[in-house]
């Protein structure tokens, strides 16, 4: 099942305190990121977020769960209404997230998101 917008545009409001949230559609779901790094996500209308220490640190009895099949567990975020405290787990997610990955580059040009390597290879033999 695919996530709201509403929903979406709900727990960005709780955020609107923090500078520089952003998110990426992505098959019907929604990735969250804070100052180019990413949070977690809106997974059928859930909120979940990295396992980091920190998010550890302040929710005393994380729920574990599954963003979709495959995937990696993540904690859930059940205190949406309390906007100070959504504020000060991202903050202190943040020093404990990785980098983004660099986006590699082919033949000097930068790989365009969605795209294979070896697609575009192919593309450039043909010419």
């Amino acid at each position: 099942m695919a996530s709201s917008k509403n929903y979406l545009e709900f727990v960005l409001e709780q955020l609107s305190g923090l500078d520089d949230v952003t998110y990426r559609s992505m098959m019907g779901e929604y990735i969250l990121y804070f100052r180019g790094k990413i949070i977690g996500g809106i997974y059928d209308n859930r909120f979940l977020v990295k396992p980091v220490q920190a998010v550890l640190d302040k929710i005393a009895q994380p729920s574990y769960e599954f963003p979709y099949e495959g995937a990696k567990e993540m904690i859930l975020v059940e205190d949406l209404e309390n906007q100070v405290f959504l504020e000060d787990l991202i903050l202190a997610m943040y020093d404990q997230l990785p980098l983004p990955k660099p986006k590699r580059k082919i033949n000097g040009m930068k790989q365009r998101d969605g795209f294979k390597s070896s697609f575009l290879i192919v593309l450039y033999d043909l010419k």
